[in-house]
Parts: C-alpha cells; structure tokens; sequence
C-alpha cells in the first residue's frame, strides 16, 4: 500500500487540480460549441515549445518554454475572440479546427526538425503523469489557484456570454474582451496540463465529465458536483488500472471518463422513458 501512495500519490494530486478546473471550464466549452478548442490550444501551445527549443534551446519544462507556450495561446486566444464576431461565413468551431490542422503541421514541420520528435508527439499525446514530481504539484497548485480565483472573479460575465452563444451571439468590443479573457484563461490551463497529463486525458478531463453533469442537471452547483464526482472515479480507478496493470496513466484515466459516460447515457436514458 505504502509502495502504491509513493507512485500514484502525486499523480493523483495533479489529476485532481486539472479535473476542477477543467470540468468547470468544460461547461462554458460545451454551452459555447467550442469543443474541439482544447485541442486546437493544446497543439498552438505544442509549436510555441518546439519553437522555443529549436530557436532557443531552451528545456521542455523551462520557464523559456512555458513563456513561448503561453505567448502562442495568446496570440490564438485574441484570434478566436475577435473572429468569432468578425467572420460570419463559417463557424467558430470550423475556424478552430482549421487552426488546429494548422498547427498540427506546423508542429509536425518542425518536430522533424529535432532528434527524437517521435518521443514529442508521444509526450504530447499521453504526458507523463507517472513521473509527476514536487515541483509539477507546486506549480500546478500555484496556477490552478491563481486561474480558479480569475475565473471566480469573472463568473457573471463569462456565464452571461457563454449562456446566450446559441441564441444571440454576443457582438461587440465587451464580447470580444470577455471572450479573450475566456480562452486566455483556457489555455493557460490547457498548457499547463498538456505538459503534465498529455492531450487524452486533457480532452477528456475537458469535456467529458461536464457532457455527464448535462446529462442529470441544468443548475451550475449539481453539474460541479457530478463533475468533480466523476473525474475523481475516473481518475482513482485509473490509476489503479495503470498501476496494477503497467499501462500509461493518462489514457487509462480517459478510457474510464468515456466508460463513465456511456453508463451515465444509458442511466439518463431509462430515467426520461
């Protein structure tokens, strides 16, 4: 027992600080349409870091490297909020996928660039949960807090605009800024959690848990609670499945969310019959 806290005791922690977050976030994501916006940030994030080792030299997880992250998602977050009332030909969740295709070449354009960018892309997909150390847990907190107040502070604002996307799209100077506020706030997160869990469990984290809570309830509090409810299930019965069975932490977590929703489905089903 003692051996199992040792090896998924951190992991754990930083499960636990990215579902909060995430799970909240993901229900502004699916009020908005927006959900593939994780994976187009997570990817812009990915080729501000190869950047930054290829112009710079600068480590993976180096202050350079999360700086030259963190200015590509800002960038992409100022872009998303002004074409969401700019361009009306094609929507928002077309344009995202559109910058992720992007982006995804161009990570790949120069990841072929770098020795060993195979190793890359698998860090990207999976991350690496397992070996999750002081420092990771540190930062995290310090980040997740810090993103958790903002997003406390602006609440009102954001639910307001995220609540009236498929009715009266917001237009606007005030939209734009609150809309920017949002997927800067976003991708921070998503940056972050990128580095330490991988794309899958991001996505997952993201919007499954939030899809379950629409599922059963409407009123913010509830859909917290089933959210938070379901990614700690997830996430403990994960990392016993990938503790016991010696397989990669973050897929394992995000196999056990997508079980989790087919058996909220069905459940949500033969409630409404």
């Amino acid at each position: 027992m003692l051996q199992l806290i040792q090896i998924v005791g951190l992991p754990f922690l930083v499960c636990l600080m990215m579902s909060f977050v995430l799970g909240y976030l993901g229900i502004h994501v699916l009020k908005r349409e927006v959900v593939f916006v994780d994976i187009a940030l997570a990817q812009v994030a990915a080729v501000g870091t190869i950047v930054s080792h290829l112009a710079f030299d600068a480590h993976e997880n180096s202050v350079l490297s999360y700086a030259c992250s963190l200015a590509a998602v800002f960038g992409m977050a100022a872009f998303y909020a002004v074409a969401r009332t700019s361009i009306v030909q094609i929507s928002l969740e077309a344009i995202i996928g559109i910058s992720y295709a992007i982006a995804a070449a161009a990570a790949l354009f120069l990841v072929g660039m770098k020795p060993g960018g195979h190793l890359h892309i698998q860090h990207i997909l999976s991350g690496s949960l397992l070996w999750t150390d002081g420092r990771d847990v540190l930062l995290g907190v310090l980040t997740f807090s810090l993103v958790g107040l903002c997003l406390y502070l602006v609440r009102k604002p954001l639910m307001s605009l995220s609540g009236s996307y498929r009715h009266t799209p917001p237009k606007g100077a005030r939209a734009i800024f609150w809309d920017f506020i949002f997927y800067f706030l976003l991708g921070i997160v998503i940056t972050l959690s990128v580095q330490m869990g991988g794309v899958v469990l991001v996505f997952a984290y993201l919007i499954i848990p939030a899809t379950i809570s629409a599922v059963f309830a409407s009123q913010l509090g509830i859909q917290l609670i089933i959210i938070w409810i379901t990614a700690i299930a997830a996430s403990i019965s994960g990392l016993l499945f990938a503790y016991y069975l010696d397989f990669s932490i973050g897929p394992a977590i995000a196999l056990l969310l997508g079980v989790e929703l087919i058996i909220a489905a069905i459940i949500g089903k033969l409630i409404r019959v």
